[in-house]
């Protein structure tokens, strides 16, 4: 099977959690790959090609393309991974405007601009793949998170845009919706929880297992290696898709 062999991925938050475990299995599959994050020092540490950009600016996401084709070639494959989670939210009324400014424009004004720009050459190729990283709080949002639930959903609506508006070119949009994933971002909430509630992030961790028939909660590779099958050409099939990555839950 070709896989992920030979081509050129760019993979957005790919210092950390499941983006850099993804990075990670597309290069083990053979694809060349171009991680992208804030963090110089964590995207160093992954020992990929990297470049530090701001994914919630025009300028950021523009740097990202355009360094990827300038070293390794255009895009192939586009995974749209980084984010802010909802650990700084209030219930609705409570909502700092300033904090839904900046989590829209970086879950969801980000991923618009990368797809915008890579879309072109994928079309003129006829050939792409894009994968989106949403959350469960894409379809069934959590309480006291007003800007991350919509920026999740309305990643989903990116995407299915970008699969109508790419598909008749060999270019397929597809969307991951993780449940609880112990990553850096999820301890964040975790702990703002804890401290709300007046229990240990542990704590937080355990209910958070339960949630789930197996009682524990997703891996960043169980993550990870769906978006690898939907990144590689043997998913031309799926197109338009958001899927549940929850361990049978909800969350």
């Amino acid at each position: 099977m070709a896989g992920v062999e030979g081509r050129i991925a760019l993979v957005t938050g790919g210092g950390r959690g499941i983006g850099r475990e993804t990075a990670g299995l597309l290069a083990s599959r053979g694809a060349h790959v171009m991680v992208a994050a804030r963090s110089e020092a964590e995207l160093a540490a992954t020992g990929l090609d990297y470049v530090a950009a701001d994914l919630g600016s025009p300028d950021g996401c523009a740097r990202a393309v355009a360094e990827t084709a300038q070293r390794l070639g255009p895009v192939d494959i586009l995974v749209c991974n980084h984010g802010i989670g909802s650990a700084r939210e209030r219930v609705i009324w409570e909502q700092d405007p300033a904090l839904w400014e900046e989590t829209i424009r970086v879950n969801l004004s980000g991923p618009f601009h990368l797809s915008r720009l890579v879309t072109a050459g994928m079309v003129e190729r006829g050939y792409g793949r894009l994968v989106f990283t949403s959350s469960t709080a894409g379809q069934v949002a959590e309480p006291a998170a007003a800007a991350y639930n919509s920026s999740k959903h309305g990643l989903l609506g990116l995407m299915r845009s970008v699969a109508q508006d790419a598909g008749p070119y060999n270019v397929t949009a597809n969307a991951v919706l993780p449940g609880w994933v112990r990553t850096e971002m999820a301890e964040r909430s975790a702990t703002a929880e804890a401290e709300t509630r007046g229990v240990s992030a542990e704590d937080i961790w355990a209910e958070r297992g339960r949630l789930y028939p197996p009682g524990r909660v997703v891996t960043p590779r169980e993550v990870a290696q769906m978006i690898a099958f939907l990144a590689a050409e043997e998913s031309s099939g799926v197109n338009g898709e958001a899927i549940t990555v929850a361990l049978g839950g909800v969350w």
